[in-house]
């Protein structure tokens, strides 16, 4: 069996900052897991290094369903943002081990390829309409089958979500949260426009998606999924907040536009209702912030059930280590749906090198052992931590919102 005899947490920030564990074993073999959480980096790492990695030492890293169980039933206060990103770095770590020693990518290891490549979709946006049709027809050129589409809300200074460089978008943007301004019925207005104006330019060949960010209400939602049905969007995202799972019912009896939701989720708990009562289309659940492979594959088995397909978080504040996680995970999935793909800079593709490729809109982990990324740790010590908060919303007369 292959020992465990040391661990480690990386921190470092090629332009944004990401958490890297490091599992090392006696057999000459170690494992890389994605444990950032953005915007709250510092914490995970403490959770690992003070926490976890001393109940990892001397473990048999082959037994990556007792090491899971154990650190989510063992830590009695269950769940949470933090205690489930450090989970699933080690999850990730195990599965990445446990590659490399067979010899075999891990999508072999989760049952084999279950399709050719994974969608995914690229992120088009601007502070106008038109720029942000530009972008979109840049995406379509360069082959993406699916694209978000977001702009910028007229007459808000700025729009989250919304980037000014047009590949690379990064929201934890300041030392201390930026304050943004929000106004509902101007982005209910203008969110149509753009629709249409996608869909007169890139044609119906194309999926196009859209992310409301938590913004609305549940009558709000479906409202605009409403407005929305004609130009047959692929989903919209978090179209309110999920801790009222019942909100979604609501906005069920309004539209048809599917609905997608997750990315904040932490554990299959946290999807269940909605799932079993067909609430959403797609769970937006991620490797790193639910608890690693083992448990998304859960999640995903239990959507199955209920026609119910995944769409994985997948921007930047995911380390490649994630992404590659990400990718055997779908290409495995029988109900894959959609991956998201936001670039990395080049400095972070050169701290942490991988094997995954894209082209024609699809993308493949590749057929390296384990999830073929590595980390460069010599020129990771050269990008130093840098503290950034996402921003938090407020309506126009001062009140904080975000529902």
């Amino acid at each position: 069996m292959p020992k465990i005899i040391d661990a480690k947490v990386i921190v470092t920030c090629p332009g944004r900052n990401f958490v890297t564990l490091k599992i090392i074993t006696d057999a000459g073999v170690y494992g890389l897991g994605d444990a950032t959480l953005n915007g709250r980096e510092l914490s995970v790492a403490s959770y690992l290094t003070d926490h976890v990695i001393p109940c990892l030492i001397g473990r048999d890293a082959h037994r990556i369903e007792d090491i899971w169980q154990y650190l989510y039933k063992g830590a009695y206060w269950r769940r949470g943002p933090v205690t489930m990103s450090a989970i699933a770095a080690v999850d990730t770590a195990l599965w990445d081990i446990k590659g490399k020693i067979a010899g075999l990518p891990v999508y072999q290891l989760l049952g084999g390829a279950s399709r050719e490549g994974v969608m995914v979709y690229g992120h088009a946006n601007g502070t106008t309409i038109d720029d942000t049709i530009n972008a979109a027809l840049e995406y379509q050129a360069q082959g993406y089958k699916a694209i978000r589409i977001q702009c910028g809300v007229p007459g808000m200074a700025s729009t989250y979500g919304v980037s000014k460089d047009k590949y690379f978008y990064e929201p934890a943007d300041a030392d201390l949260p930026t304050e943004n301004v929000w106004n509902t019925s101007k982005y209910m207005r203008v969110v149509p426009e753009l629709f249409k104006a996608a869909r007169e330019a890139l044609g119906w060949d194309v999926h196009l998606l859209h992310d409301i960010h938590h913004r609305l209400t549940p009558i709000e939602a479906g409202r605009l999924g409403k407005d929305l049905e004609q130009y047959r969007p692929f989903w919209l995202e978090d179209a309110t907040p999920a801790e009222n799972q019942e909100a979604f019912k609501l906005i069920r009896q309004h539209t048809t536009s599917p609905l997608a939701v997750g990315e904040i989720f932490n554990s299959i708990w946290d999807a269940k209702d909605l799932i079993q009562n067909q609430l959403i289309d797609y769970i937006r659940a991620t490797v790193v912030h639910a608890g690693g492979i083992t448990h998304l594959r859960r999640i995903a088995a239990l959507a199955d059930l209920y026609q119910i397909r995944t769409g994985c978080h997948g921007a930047t504040d995911l380390s490649p280590v994630c992404m590659a996680a990400a990718l055997h995970f779908d290409l495995s999935v029988p109900n894959f749906g959609v991956q998201e793909y936001m670039r990395h800079t080049e400095e972070t593709d050169a701290v942490f090198p991988h094997a995954y490729t894209f082209a024609n809109g699809m993308m493949h982990p590749g057929e390296a052992p384990g999830l073929g990324v590595d980390i460069d740790e010599e020129l990771a010590a050269k990008y130093e931590y840098s503290r950034a908060f996402l921003p938090v919303n407020r309506l126009e007369d001062g009140t904080m919102y975000n529902w």
